[in-house]
């Protein structure tokens, strides 16, 4: 099957091309689309179009998208990053809740076999994806943290290359003991890996968001057994507050305070530890001997 050939670096952004000859993520080609449908941006809805060939070429070729690949994208938008990954020869499923975008849709992935599905992404099964899917999105920053936990959760998703605002990005990444570690971060090392792929400036986008954002590629490792529920609750519970100790954390949530003085004695961990600077292991130590997790 060939796929159509990728635009040529050096007309890949101009925004003097005549709009209808120009690639649809040309500066010129957004606006135009945008103006003869009628259309504007919603912040509500988090969206800011890419508008930058080789960031979108960066994100489908780190995403994994290939020929044969399951892809679920997330708010195609106008359809740009998503064309950019059936160019590769991927499955494409798409899911948006914008009906207005309907028609600008069916202009731009109408000669594709991409599948879109209406409706609102935090309402989705993930559990029905094939397994082997990999998740390549221009995430909408308000709901990012509750779709990357589904992802995490859904069985068939192998990975997830996701543009995320900068500062969330570095809490995906963020190791025990360091300043952007909390909850995300932990959990995303529960189910696999995390890696920066590259930032993004506010320039690639229209209309340009507030802040920079990063791409990053999240890896889950379906081989190990997926971290009880009790046990996020734990952790999510213990990482709560940072400024408190994991012993007052514990306690705030009715652990009794001689039980986690023997616990943190036993484990030799220092009574007055931050929950952020203790290991993960010594944190699933942890729940066993307060009976939370055998």
């Amino acid at each position: 099957m060939k796929h159509p050939a990728h635009p040529a670096p050096q007309d890949a952004d101009r925004d003097d091309a005549p709009a209808t000859n120009a690639p649809l993520y040309s500066p010129a080609r957004v606006r135009e689309l945008l103006t003869r449908h009628g259309l504007k941006p919603t912040k509500s809805l988090g969206q800011n179009f890419l508008i930058d060939g080789n960031i979108l070429r960066a994100i489908a070729e780190a995403g994994g998208a290939a020929p044969g690949v399951p892809v679920l994208e997330i708010g195609p938008g106008l359809g740009v990053l998503t064309r950019e990954i059936h160019s590769r020869g991927a499955q494409v499923t798409t899911l948006e809740k914008d009906e207005r975008l309907r028609a600008v849709l069916a202009e731009t992935l109408g000669d594709t076999d991409v599948q879109i599905i209406w409706g609102d992404a935090l309402d989705f099964d993930y559990a029905t994806l094939p397994a082997g899917t990999r998740v390549i999105a221009n995430l909408p920053y308000y709901i990012t943290g509750l779709l990357l936990s589904r992802f995490m959760r859904a069985p068939g998703i192998v990975s997830a290359t996701v543009l995320v605002q900068k500062e969330v990005g570095q809490r995906l990444a963020a190791k025990p003991g360091t300043d952007n570690y909390g909850f995300l971060s932990a959990i995303a090392a529960l189910y696999g890996s995390v890696r920066h792929v590259r930032d993004v400036p506010k320039g690639a986008f229209l209309p340009a968001p507030d802040v920079t954002s990063s791409v990053i590629r999240l890896d889950f490792d379906r081989d190990r057994p997926a971290p009880e529920p009790e046990f996020l609750k734990f952790i999510e519970a213990a990482l709560h507050h940072r400024r408190k100790t994991l012993r007052n954390n514990l306690r705030m949530i009715g652990h009794d305070g001689d039980a986690i003085d023997a616990a943190l004695a036993a484990l030799n961990i220092r009574a007055d530890v931050r929950a952020e600077d203790v290991a993960l292991g010594d944190l699933r130590d942890m729940a066993v001997k307060l009976g939370v997790i055998r």
